[in-house]
């Protein structure tokens, strides 16, 4: 009976009883915190804050990430120890090479252009008239989901037969050119390409935004010496712009690196990994738990981690010269 009761409350209830254990659980540690010894070495204050978080960290992270490292060596069933053949298999395989080798044309493609997009942007943009009303509309994006974006985006590559009305964007221009409709979507590798656009078009106001506010930081000073000497614009940039922000323009970069690695959502929602668009994410996510293939699965998750590890650790470095600069 008690059961049933409380199954039947609601999920607002529910959200009030969840945000009240909360601010109990952190007014407990203020209170005992502030009752307890001020001294400065009282390991027991760092140890009630940092405790949570750090069981948190173990159950939610170290522990999964030791389990799917040790699955990669095992069967489908995750039982059967099989050693190297999971990773044998992933760099033989011709559909996983494929995989491999679009998820390295994100990587080449998808951050670079999307940091430079954001940096010219934000360069045309610095100190003119409507610059605020410029830097939402190439920021509105980022409010988007990456699976709302890809909706939007499968809109624009929507394809109809010749004698019918065109409702995507794309395949209309090329009518109104002249051309005939295509599938977009379903042409390798261009899906590919396509889809890297959808990201592009999001993280292009990251790029933005930040490195926007890295220009602003160059002293007033420097830029009218510059202009004063006789740069113009383009000597301006490639001298004087371009040497102040790169530090920031380094973590712009790393940090759309990482997310791009970690694509899924615009795969999954544009194509579901057909047509040879599938990505190490998204592929991972088939392997483990549409085809049931725990080993396998677990080898593309750890694969994908070995790549994004090293990308984390020089955006860390980054950050911290960037602040010893500072």
């Amino acid at each position: 009976m008690g059961f049933s009761i409380l199954n039947e409350l609601p999920k607002l209830v529910w959200l009030l009883i969840a945000v009240a254990t909360f601010l109990g659980v952190i007014g407990g540690l203020l209170f005992f915190i502030d009752r307890g010894p001020k001294s400065k070495h009282e390991w027991w204050q760092a140890a009630l804050f940092l405790g949570p978080a750090v069981i948190l960290l173990l159950l939610g992270l170290v522990y999964p990430a030791f389990r799917t490292g040790l699955l990669s060596f095992s069967d489908g069933t995750g039982q059967n120890w099989v050693g190297l053949r999971n990773y044998v298999w992933m760099f033989s395989q011709p559909e996983i090479l494929t995989v491999l080798r679009n998820t390295l044309l994100w990587v080449i493609f998808a951050p670079v252009l999307a940091t430079a997009t954001g940096l010219m942007y934000a360069i045309l943009v610095d100190r003119k008239r409507f610059e605020s009303i410029a830097k939402s509309l190439i920021f509105m994006p980022m409010a988007i989901s990456f699976v709302g974006a890809s909706i939007i985006w499968r809109f624009v590559y929507a394809y109809r037969p010749p004698e019918g009305d065109q409702i995507g964007l794309l395949n209309q221009l090329i009518v109104w050119m002249g051309g005939e409709p295509q599938l977009w979507l379903l042409n390798a590798p261009l899906n590919t390409l396509l889809l890297i656009v959808v990201l592009i078009w999001v993280q292009a106001g990251f790029a933005m935004v930040v490195l926007s506010a890295a220009i602003k930081a160059i002293p007033d000073e420097i830029v009218e010496a510059a202009r004063i000497d006789g740069t113009n614009a383009w000597q301006q940039f490639w001298r004087i712009t371009l040497p102040t922000v790169w530090p920031t323009l380094t973590v712009v970069l790393i940090t759309i690196s990482v997310q791009t690695l970690k694509v899924f959502d615009i795969v999954r929602t544009m194509t579901g990994g057909q047509y040879n668009t599938s990505v190490i994410a998204n592929e991972m996510y088939a392997q483990a738990f549409r085809y049931g293939e725990l080993g396998q699965g677990s080898t593309l998750a750890v694969f994908l981690f070995v790549l994004v590890v090293p990308l984390v650790i020089v955006q860390m470095r980054t950050n911290r010269r960037v602040r010893e600069q500072g």
